[in-house]
This record gives C-alpha cells, structure tokens and sequence, in this order.
C-alpha cells in the first residue's frame, strides 16, 4: 500500500502543479467577493447571526450531510433567500430532484450568485456564493436539466424558503 501511495503522490503532485499554473487560482473565501457594506460583519458578528451550522457552511465553505435538509424534498411555490442576508437566489419553478441528496436548481435569480473556482478537492469546481454577502451556497455542475444543463447544488441550512 505504501508503494501505490508513493506512486500516486509521485504522479499527482507534478500534474497538480501544473494545473495550478493553467488555471492560475485565486484563493476561495466565503467572504472574499465583494460584499455590500450591510454585509461586511466581522467573524464574531456573523457568529451571532447565524446558527453554528449556517455559520459553518456561509462563512467556512461546509457542506453539510446529503439527504439532511428538509428543503430538499420541497415542493410549493416560492423563493428560496440566503439565509445570511435574505438575498431571493432560487425560485421553485427552478427546483429540481436531482436525487444528491442536495436542493438542486438549474438556474439562480439574475445577478443572485457569483462563482469562483474551487481546488479544494484537486480536481477543479465551481463553487458559487451569495453575491451579496458572499456567503457560500454550493457548487454548479454541468449535469442539469435542459434549458441551462446547470446544477446549482446548494446546502439546505444556506438557505431558508418563503412559500407564495
């Protein structure tokens, strides 16, 4: 096992420092985009706001558990708002079950989201965050419904959902 992990690394870090000369990254923080000046709290200020568990997902870049939030299987009219800063990202009619375990939609609200790309994981995603207060929401993939062929693959405790 040590040998395969030794190859692996031997093979892995050249090709990912190549990749990060190509791409050419810029560092991912939930709090990195520009954010309105209503928005721009200190780390003990959005402590206070959010729940341990929001906080965790807006402002650290979490996910949480797959299958664990209850707007996953929602299914009335509606908006789905940032839970950081009430910012409408989602509307119902862009929901879909994409059976992640996750609220999936195919396309956000004009201007609601902006993206950055994320490293995290090696393999590069796109991560995407309220535009607003820059809270972290998710990732986007390109495994969607028609007409976008989007997945905006969002954390449930990121977002609270007004029914009409």
């Amino acid at each position: 096992m040590n040998q395969f992990l030794s190859r692996r690394s031997f093979i892995l870090i050249p090709t990912m420092s190549i990749l990060k000369f190509i791409f050419k990254p810029k560092k991912v923080f939930a709090s990195s985009s520009p954010s309105s000046e209503n928005y721009n709290l200190s780390k003990k200020e959005w402590k206070n706001k959010l729940s341990p568990e929001s906080y965790y997902i807006l402002r650290e870049e979490g996910t949480e558990r797959a299958f664990s939030s209850p707007l996953n299987n929602e299914k009335r009219k509606g908006v789905f708002y940032c839970v950081g800063c009430s910012q409408a990202l989602f509307t119902s009619e862009t929901k879909f079950d994409s059976g992640t375990g996750w609220p999936s939609f195919w396309d956000p609200i004009k201007g609601s989201v902006e993206t950055k790309v994320d490293f995290k994981l090696i393999v590069p995603r796109t991560e995407y965050h309220c535009s607003r207060c820059g809270g972290h929401q998710g990732h986007v993939f390109n495994d969607g419904p028609l007409p976008t062929g989007k997945r905006y693959c969002n954390n449930g405790l990121a977002l609270k959902f007004i029914a009409e």
